[in-house]
């Protein structure tokens, strides 16, 4: 967690975009490995 209006942050680039159907993705939590992946949004 870091403050992303602080004056140390310059900017922010967004490497990858996931492919999901909810806002929230707490299922997640307690996957790990390759089931924890997300599609990728083409």
């Amino acid at each position: 967690v870091f403050q992303t209006h602080s004056p140390a942050v310059a900017d922010i680039k967004l490497k990858r975009r996931g492919d999901v159907r909810r806002a929230k993705l707490y299922y997640l939590r307690e996957r790990s490995g390759k089931s924890a992946r997300i599609k990728e949004k083409i």
